[in-house]
């Protein structure tokens, strides 16, 4: 056998027993290229077999096949590349599409050139360019075709950024590290398909979903498979969007709920390729000149996020879990005591008959009359939370019901005794979300609850189905894309009872943005959990997401996962950190009240106080954030991708358009600040300090977070003490301006209701 290479191994798994009889075939020189009346651009291309083995040799004996390339322009920054091995072209009704009315198809023309054929639109711009040379190389008959048989095709997604597949990605002609575009069959048929663009020596990749990485995911490969994380610290991900910006920069959007495979400038550094498993390619190439622009486009594609409501900008207060009416209005009557101001009371999982079973209706022992205490709460200035899931099992009321109705798809190997009445429904069935009926049946139930006065919905996991079990559409095609239509089930119907769209969301797919809020998952109460929730959200920032949240101060206890509460300090830096985060919310398998910590307690009510006073801007950034290309929870290079050193701070962040923020993630209280170019302002002291350098070893009080203000930049607040958002007028905004006037939180206006000395 030829020598093996990384690619025919780790991109395309031919290493597998199983795999023996896949057959490779490789996309070739195009040979025609046509222009449609509807301004679609065809580009027929030949793919060719190649023998059986780990080296890439064609097999003259089977003819080739041809394909249409379908490019299609969106306005003036997006192609759309489409090819279909089997059946017909991706259309535009797809649950993860949600195109903007303003977005227009531009149409697109093909004219021969020396070199081959360009693409132009209808402002005469080039905005593909088809390279079609005659091989260099004459004599090669032992290893036909030639090397110059390849699909060389450049992209200008904008008219001025070129994006190339990566023609010639090979050692030599039998050794390719990656191939522009090919598709492998498995016995008889189309199975999955390749694609590889250039990655540029020094390009960087940001994105592709809740990362725990590093910023700079160059050299990295990914598995997109949406799994419960377990935690933020390993390559698992909860969320998981097939969408990545590169340095160039440029944005691509692979547009499937497939299984697949990214490997950014990894399995081959001269290449950001792809395997999709399926038997289709739908690739939109994005331009815009800017990250900003580049998410911007791809909101356009896939859907804007929804706007949130005031007051779930507010504390959230959880834990996991209350278990009665008397424990919630015993932690809202300590809170309001306390004067910790607190918008939402959050109940976990134990508001059922049985802790962990789903059945969508309170214990009637433990919440006698829930109509009543919700509406009580609410009195008091507290929004009702709820959680559930959407997995059922034996033990449930509902299970069997909802099995033999077709509306939920139960697991076939689920006998056998199951450990707890958790472990019992998650391997028990699952909603079908393909199902409308199965989608009717789960909203009816959260409508009732709704209508009670519950505020929001917490729909929790979602990342997994069982493969052999059957749904209303392939398991395999269904798995990525549940999430989505598990959380567009839940908000609207949230939206449709209440008027107000939210939910608390955990897994994601690409358009899982347009349904808020989403949180990172069960992050560990420790350090490095607070270092991977930090990296998570700026990667989903990165990936189309605009609001985004984390559980205060981490989920689980290290080393016992139920006992071990945080420590003091610990609880205080992620607090800080929450403050300065779209949404703030406690909870964890330990108490998180604040009052349970006496130590801290006072420091925790002024962080409290702050973020209240904070509201005005968080309301006017997130405003911004739903109708532009930003986050809330802004990566530097937003607003300095020029600055290579922005491509790989990942413990600081911009937080709206005023903020730098700069957590501490250590007991030391130091930790290096960057200061990107501009002029900054301290927040506490009102210093004025010159960015593009380091801040070596800063060096803070426990009481204390740096945080700086861009100069001149001006915030709306609210210096008035409140114990919700309800209590807030909005007639009594005033403004802080960070410049030269500006000498410290304690002299500004908000310092007669904050006092962090």
């Amino acid at each position: 056998m030829k020598q093996a290479n990384n690619f025919m191994i780790d991109m395309l798994d031919l290493d597998l027993p199983e795999a023996s009889a896949d057959i490779l075939w490789k996309a070739c020189r195009p040979t025609e290229i046509e222009s449609a009346s509807n301004g679609d651009v065809f580009l027929t291309i030949p793919f060719q077999a190649h023998k059986r083995g780990l080296a890439v040799e064609a097999n003259l004996e089977v003819p080739r096949r041809e394909y249409k390339l379908r490019i299609r322009a969106y306005d003036n920054d997006s192609l759309r590349l489409s090819i279909s091995f089997i059946g017909e072209l991706p259309g535009n009704v797809s649950p993860m599409l949600e195109l903007d009315d303003s977005l227009g198809m531009l149409p697109l023309t093909a004219q021969k050139i020396d070199s081959g054929w360009q693409v132009i639109d209808a402002h005469n711009k080039i905005r593909a360019r088809v390279n079609i040379c005659e091989p260099a190389i004459k004599h090669w008959s032992d290893l036909q075709p030639a090397p110059d048989e390849t699909l060389d095709l450049e992209l200008f997604p904008d008219g001025k950024t070129k994006v190339p597949f990566m023609a010639y990605d090979q050692f030599y002609p039998l050794n390719h590290d990656s191939m522009a575009m090919a598709f492998v069959e498995r016995d008889g048929v189309p199975d999955r398909a390749v694609f590889s663009f250039y990655a540029e020596p020094n390009e960087r990749f940001v994105g592709t979903g809740e990362r725990f990485d590093r910023l700079d995911l160059s050299g990295r490969t990914f598995i997109l498979e949406n799994t419960d994380g377990l935690g933020v610290n390993s390559r698992r991900a909860y969320k998981n969007i097939p969408f990545y910006v590169s340095s160039r920069p440029y944005g691509l959007f692979v547009h499937s709920s497939a299984h697949m495979r990214l490997s950014l400038a990894d399995i081959s550094t001269r290449a950001a390729q792809g395997l999709v498993e399926e038997p289709a390619l739908d690739l939109f190439v994005i331009g815009g000149e800017s990250v900003e622009r580049i998410v911007y486009s791809y909101r356009r594609l896939t859907g804007f996020p929804r706007d949130v409501p005031i007051w779930s900008y507010g504390t959230w207060m959880s834990r996991m879990t209350y278990f009665s009416e008397d424990e919630v209005r015993s932690v809202a009557r300590n809170l309001r005591d306390g004067d910790f101001p607190c918008d939402v009371l959050h109940i976990d999982t134990g508001w059922f008959a049985k802790d962990w079973v789903c059945e969508w209706e309170f214990s009637q022992e433990r919440f006698p009359d829930p109509e009543s205490f919700i509406h009580e709460m609410l009195e008091d200035g507290y929004r009702i939370s709820l959680w559930q899931m959407p997995y059922l099992g034996e033990g449930n009321k509902l299970f069997e019901t909802a099995v033999s109705q077709g509306l939920v798809a139960p697991n076939p190997s689920r006998n056998g005794v199951a450990s707890s009445d958790f472990s019992a429904q998650v391997v028990g069935g699952r909603i079908d979300f393909s199902n409308p009926l199965a989608v009717a049946w789960y909203q009816e139930m959260l409508a009732r609850l709704l209508n009670m006065g519950v505020a929001n919905i917490k729909t929790d996991f979602g990342e997994s189905v069982h493969f052999d079990a059957e749904y209303q559409m392939p398991a395999a095609m269904l798995h990525n894309l549940y999430a989505l239509l598990y959380q567009k089930a839940a908000y609207e119907i949230t939206e449709q009872v209440t008027g107000e769209g939210i939910i608390w969301a955990r897994a994601s797919w690409a358009g899982s943005q347009r349904y808020p809020v989403h949180w990172g998952g069960d992050c560990a109460a420790s350090w490095d959990g607070l270092a991977g929730s930090l990296r998570g959200g700026l990667h989903l920032g990165l990936s189309g997401f605009a609001f985004w949240s984390h559980d205060v101060p981490g989920f689980h206890g290290v080393p016992n996962f139920m006992n071990s509460w945080p420590a003091d300090d610990l609880y205080v830096r992620w607090t800080q950190f929450g403050v300065f985060t779209s949404h703030f919310r406690y909870h964890g398998t330990s108490p998180r009240e604040p009052y349970e910590y006496p130590a801290v307690a006072d420091v925790v009510r002024q962080w409290w106080k702050l973020r209240y006073a904070l509201l005005p801007y968080l309301v006017e950034q997130g405003t911004k954030v739903i109708s532009t290309g930003l986050p809330m929870l802004q990566a530097l290079v937003f607003h300095h991708e020029d600055d290579p050193t922005c491509w790989h701070i990942d413990d600081q962040y911009y937080f709206g358009d005023a903020f730098l923020v700069a957590p501490i993630i250590n007991s030391d209280g130091v930790r290096d600040v960057y200061l990107p170019a501009g002029e900054w302002i301290d927040f506490w002291t009102g210093e004025k300090l010159m960015g593009g350098r380091w801040l070596k070893q800063v060096t803070v009080p426990l009481e204390r977070m740096p945080l700086y203000a861009k100069y001149s930049a001006e915030i709306p607040v609210y210096p008035h003490a409140v114990q919700c958002t309800d209590e807030i007028d909005w007639t009594k905004i005033e403004k802080i301006i960070f410049d030269d006037r500006y000498v410290g939180l304690s002299a500004s206006t908000l310092g007669n209701i904050i006092d962090f000395s």
